[in-house]
């Protein structure tokens, strides 16, 4: 059965807005239908939401799904981090799209820090992450995958996400079947967990579907059914 990454991978959207302006971006669309904040190309942080952090039962909290790390001002992200290290039952997961703009280190065990990929000429971003945020954990997210990225260096990644194009534009604009294979059987090589996202369901067939975890995402979904 094909797993939703929702229901194993909890949005925790601290900041809300974003400048990089890509014309697929649903967050965009969300914000602009529900009226959350005035001006979604000013970010705004939520600071108060930091408590959903001190919940004892762990959880894989995405902290970027309505922002992009890059956005973020230093002090938001001091204060995060600050609070992810006092909260060692939970895994957490960054994304950026603009890594060369990013320039910080950290030693933080239960943080996650990505880049989205979505074609060939964006494979650049994978090294920029690991040279411009020195962290312990890398992860990437091809999502949506435009065209074939061919080889993909993904020394010193622990886990990649793939993903298409999803809505309306979804009728024209999807990632081929090979595409997809190909990068799973590179990060295979590799033994990079790799997880399709649900979306991918049509193109590729159930029973085809690879969808996995790092071991740290394991470990937290099997404290969380033991705690239910």
């Amino acid at each position: 059965m094909t797993i939703c990454i929702k229901d194993n991978i909890q949005n925790m959207n601290l900041v809300i807005g974003c400048t990089v302006g890509c014309d697929y971006c649903y967050a965009r669309n969300n914000v602009n239908r529900w009226h959350m904040i005035e001006d979604f190309s000013n970010p705004e942080f939520f600071e108060d939401k930091l408590r959903m952090m001190d919940r004892k039962k762990p959880h894989i909290w995405l902290l970027t799904g309505m922002s992009d790390l890059f956005g973020w001002k230093e002090e938001w992200r001091e204060k995060v981090f600050e609070k992810i290290r006092n909260n060692p039952q939970h895994q957490f997961l960054f994304l950026t799209k603009r890594p060369e703009l990013l320039d910080f280190e950290t030693d933080l065990e239960n943080a996650w820090f990505g880049v989205t990929v979505t074609r060939r000429s964006e494979l650049h971003r994978i090294d920029d992450l690991k040279e411009h945020i020195r962290a312990r954990h890398y992860h990437v997210t091809f999502e949506p995958l435009f065209d074939d990225p061919g080889r993909v260096d993904l020394s010193g990644i622990e886990w990649i996400v793939v993903g298409t194009m999803t809505g309306a534009k979804s009728r024209k604009i999807h990632t081929e079947p090979d595409w997809a294979w190909s990068l799973t059987e590179q990060a295979h090589e590799k033994k990079i967990p790799v997880f399709m996202k649900e979306d991918l369901e049509p193109i590729i067939g159930e029973k085809n579907m690879v969808q996995e975890f790092p071991d740290a995402f394991e470990k937290v979904l099997r404290l969380q059914k033991e705690m239910k």
